[in-house]
């Protein structure tokens, strides 16, 4: 058994469970991201201290500076198990119960079991620690702003409230060493904006409205669609948060390339480390700039419209349309029929463009693969989503069939289509994700966007190494 995929799964699970069981531990992307990078640093730290830090043939160096050593042959599988244990029985304690039962199937058996489960009690503790000053992701105190262009509540949502406006601006990272920043979104006056919002009203609109598009607005196809939900995992009970989704995608690849388990300790912290870092900057930098979402942006895309809207003579703006909802991301698995929804924080930049960029390009960085494009780390591999699993049901309680997708071009193609699926569902601008290059292609060289952001998070781990980042607050918390 490989101990880092063994409670990787776990971890997964405990992610889908608190999206289910209503405890409320961990959910949304900031926290869940924050406790996956949590459970992975401290199964990290150790197995590499019971492995005595090797620096070759896999660099296990410690990322807690001073950690104690462990007693000599104590056990990694044990101290895995209990670095997992004890840090998701923290974070999610309605579930210890089934983190006790995965403890005892776990059967571990051998010399220096103790000295191994004390050693992952005490590096679970020591990770702990360091994150106990972390924000929540509570909204009290925020107030929304009215001016055009920022970020309100989605009008066909309006008890969702606002996530973690608080969480990236009072957070210290895990691991990197600049807390990165990205320019400005297009203005609002300009033809980026124009053509970002021309693409989003028509292949993010609602089904039952497209009969209201204008004639020069491109449909959104059966296939966007299907990519749109695809990549999806909003919070939605039995998925879980993006965060887990990447997850299943790294696990697919560790397994196909039968990674050793030094290889997938390291892995694993890399991925879920980035993941952490990403939910704290793109939380930040979306409070930073505060860009309404399309629902809003849409619906009151003239200057008679809004709760600033200064009058009108004449026709409506080309760019407004008041009555124009999105098909919205997917409430799949609702107890009753119910409205898809807009998130609950502001779009730029897309955390799913940030998270899985992060995620995925620090694979692709970890198996040798560096800079943007076509890579073959996915040859010969399917996934599928549990989006589409031929259980999961859409937010009107319809079963949605399974679907295998394959991507010839590898985790770069999955970076590239999971950044255009949110504006499939009319969530987000296409600048939220990445600019685009005059032919219409992803340009990543510009510092605008979700995909970046995450590719800048995972070259700065990976280069400057698996440590403790002394990059603090941008501003402090109370």
């Amino acid at each position: 058994m490989d101990p880092i995929l063994y409670w990787n799964d776990v971890a997964l699970e405990a992610n889908r469970v608190s999206h289910t069981n209503g405890a409320g531990e961990q959910t949304g992307p900031t926290l869940s991201s924050r406790a996956l990078a949590i459970v992975h640093l401290a199964m990290y730290d150790a197995y590499a201290g019971v492995r005595g830090n090797p620096h070759a043939p896999v660099n296990l160096s410690p990322y807690l500076p001073g950690l104690p050593k462990p007693q000599a042959n104590a056990s990694a599988d044990a101290a895995v198990a209990m670095a997992a244990h004890t840090t998701l029985s923290l974070l999610f304690p309605s579930q210890k119960a089934f983190f006790d039962t995965k403890l005892a199937q776990a059967d571990l058996s051998g010399d220096n079991l103790q000295d191994g489960y004390d050693y992952g009690r005490l590096v679970a503790q020591k990770i702990l620690e360091k994150r106990q000053e972390d924000p929540s992701s509570s909204d009290a105190n925020y107030t929304a702003s009215l001016v055009p262009g920022a970020h309100r509540l989605d009008p066909d949502n309006l008890t969702q409230g606002f996530h973690a406006p608080f969480y990236g601006a009072e957070s210290r990272c895990f691991a990197v060493t600049n807390r990165h920043e990205l320019d400005a979104p297009p203005a609002l006056d300009s033809d980026d904006y124009r053509q970002a919002l021309r693409q989003v009203r028509g292949k993010g609109i609602a089904p039952d409205l497209m009969g209201t598009l204008p004639n020069d607005l491109e449909p959104r196809t059966p296939n966007e669609t299907l990519i749109g939900v695809y990549w999806g995992y909003d919070g939605a009970a039995e998925l879980g948060t993006p965060p887990r989704l990447y997850n299943q995608i790294v696990r697919k690849v560790a397994i196909a390339r039968g990674n050793t388990v030094d290889q997938n300790a390291r892995l694993f912290a890399l991925v879920n480390v980035a993941m952490g870092d990403a939910g704290i900057l793109a939380w930040d930098q979306k409070y930073i700039h505060d860009l309404w979402r399309p629902i809003v942006g849409i619906r009151e895309g003239d200057r008679s419209l809004g709760p600033s809207g200064t009058g009108q003579s004449g026709e409506l703006s080309e760019n407004a349309d008041p009555s124009w909802l999105p098909l919205g991301a997917p409430r799949s698995n609702a107890p009753t029929p119910t409205n898809n929804f807009t998130p609950n924080f502001p779009a730029y930049p897309s955390g799913h463009a940030t998270f899985g960029a992060a995620a995925l390009q620090m694979t692709r960085l970890f198996y040798g693969t560096t800079g943007c494009g076509s890579d073959n780390l996915f040859d010969g591999l399917t996934f599928v989503s549990e989006e589409f699993n031929g259980i999961t049901t859409d937010s009107q309680g319809t079963v949605r069939p399974r679907h295998v997708r394959s991507f010839p071009d590898g985790l770069w193609q999955m970076i590239v289509e999971n950044g255009l699926s949110r504006v499939y569902i009319g969530v987000h601008w296409m600048f939220d994700a990445f600019a685009v290059d005059s032919s219409g292609n992803p340009d990543p060289s510009q510092n605008i966007g979700g995909m970046p952001l995450g590719i800048k998070i995972a070259e700065d781990i990976f280069t400057n190494g698996l440590n403790l980042s002394v990059i603090g607050p941008r501003q402090p918390h109370y």
